[in-house]
């Protein structure tokens, strides 16, 4: 952990944690881990972009561009990563039997392009929740400069047996 993680109660899930905690796999796992991660407040997934991406194969050949709804995809990813975890650590209980459904994208801006190369971090904030609904600001950047962001909702379900 990061000398900040050990100042204060942030806490970071490594990708066998990650898997842990959502039930995507890949191709369709968006984030290599949650690092910062705060009660269901906040948090940050990192996704290390390579050119092994199944879509780049498409999406463009000769001009590699991850697509905007996959930048989204990640920022809910983090999001249920760190809803999940909080439940966890409330409860002392795993949620395996549950899962998160995305519900909204408001707001959504794609400013800059990202390729095979870029570490992108997914900063997600608590904007409110109420009973099993969260709503987050999520905002995607790569060398600090800002790619993406939208406004994100998701609830927690049972998981369909």
């Amino acid at each position: 952990m990061s000398e900040r993680s050990e100042a204060t109660d942030f806490g970071t899930a490594d990708i066998s944690r990650v898997m842990e905690l959502l039930p995507h796999r890949y191709p369709f796992l968006m984030i290599d881990r949650i690092v910062d991660m705060h009660e269901d407040i906040s948090a940050t997934g990192i996704k290390n972009v390579t050119i092994n991406e199944p879509y780049f194969q498409g999406h463009f050949p000769g001009n590699p561009v991850m697509p905007g709804v996959l930048m989204i995809e990640a920022m809910a990813q983090t999001a249920g990563g760190l809803v999940i975890s909080h439940r966890n650590t409330e409860t002392g209980e795993s949620d395996a039997a549950k899962i998160v459904y995305f519900m909204t994208i408001d707001k959504a801006r794609f400013r800059r392009p990202v390729v095979p190369g870029d570490t992108v971090h997914f900063h997600v904030s608590l904007l409110r929740k109420r009973a099993n609904v969260w709503k987050y600001s999520g905002e995607a950047k790569v060398d600090g400069k800002l790619v993406a962001q939208a406004e994100i909702s998701a609830m927690i379900a049972d998981a369909e047996q």
